[in-house]
């Protein structure tokens, strides 16, 4: 089965010290700004609370902040000073919803001031390595619905292979749902009540009491024009497997908050290869693999069945796998430019 991890903290290209880009320098985030990047949910609250702090720092202090390396993050003069700011405001959070929302806030805030002017906003890349062009959109089948579960930590990864997705197809067929951010997970859980239950399937390594494969999914139903507002929605967990067990648990405390079920139903790839990724990013066990690369296989499976059969998923699943040969060659150049090695160390080759 497909987990659907990403990279592991650290394995990203390092962006170059973004200097005297402080937060006062440009102007508040705008909704266009933050749907530029790959979402059509309003601008979250807590987002631009988290942004006025770091104006606000900056304002006291008469200094501007600098962002760089994995994530955007603070460097400078305010990094020490910020850091305590936030340390002592998630201390005193009791509850564990606002300390995940204040906790996603600041990730996501830094990696939005921090990419401005320095990220192409379509494909999370350095300007100067844009792919874009590259890419080819293609339409997802009407009965179909990906949903991107993101953790904080890979929104604006560059080597995040999830976005690849809404590039193809775009949002309204893959629509990104960062966790902790309220307004995106509540346009999710919408949407799945309006479905139905029996309409979601989480991609993800069998943990319910009843195991269930691709051929478990009900597929009685058309796949025509007039039913794509009761799509099949699959929700790919889009994190490192380390950090896809808290999304998984929030998952579950929502569908038994709504349904009254234990089990989230789960699916699981019967066969996966190792996706091209692998070269500069080992997954921790054979049977892990990269979001986009799993999307594929599971509709290459889906493409199996009769009732899908001569609707295009072989050819759907084929453009992902193209554009994760981009992404692959996009940034191996851009390491080898860097004088990066393009290779990683495999990691717990037992697995294998």
């Amino acid at each position: 089965m497909a987990a659907l991890g990403s990279v592991q903290e650290g394995e990203e290209e390092i962006a170059t010290c973004q200097e005297e880009s402080g937060v006062l320098e440009g102007p508040m985030v705008s909704l266009s700004e933050w749907q530029g990047w790959g979402t059509d949910s309003p601008l979250p609250a807590t987002v631009v609370a988290a942004i006025k702090e770091m104006m606000d720092l900056e304002r006291e202090f008469g200094d501007k902040m600098k962002f760089g390396g994995v994530g955007s993050k603070i460097k400078g003069n305010l990094k020490v000073i910020d850091d305590k700011k936030k340390r002592s405001v998630y201390a005193k959070l009791s509850d564990p919803e606002q300390k995940l929302q204040y906790f996603t806030a600041q990730q996501v805030a830094c990696r939005l001031v921090g990419s401005r002017g320095y990220l192409c906003q379509k494909c999370w890349l350095p300007k100067e390595d844009c792919m874009c062009s590259r890419i080819v959109p293609c339409n997802l089948l009407h009965g179909i619905r990906f949903w991107l579960y993101m953790h904080p930590k890979d929104f604006l990864r560059q080597n995040n292979t999830g976005k690849l997705l809404w590039q193809l197809f775009g949002n309204q067929a893959a629509t990104m749902c960062v966790f902790g951010i309220p307004e995106q997970e509540e346009i999710m859980w919408d949407a799945f009540k309006s479905a139905g239950k029996d309409t979601i399937w989480l991609l993800y390594p069998n943990v319910n009491s009843s195991p269930k494969s691709v051929g478990d999914i009900n597929l009685d139903r058309s796949f025509s024009e007039e039913n794509k507002e009761k799509p099949l929605n699959f929700v790919l967990l889009d994190g490192t497997w380390s950090n896809s067990s808290a999304m998984y648990r929030r998952l579950k405390e929502r569908w038994v908050t709504i349904w009254g079920e234990e089990d989230l139903p789960c699916v699981s790839l019967s066969s996966l290869g190792a996706s091209v990724m692998h070269k500069l990013r080992p997954q921790p066990a054979w049977d892990r693999t990269c979001t986009a690369a799993a999307a594929a296989g599971l509709l290459s499976e889906l493409d199996l069945h009769e009732e899908f059969r001569g609707l295009g998923l072989d050819k759907q699943a084929d453009a992902i796998e193209d554009s994760l040969d981009i992404l692959l060659d996009a940034l191996t150049a851009r390491r080898r430019r860097m004088g990066r090695s393009i290779t990683r160390k495999e990691r717990h080759n037992n697995c294998i």
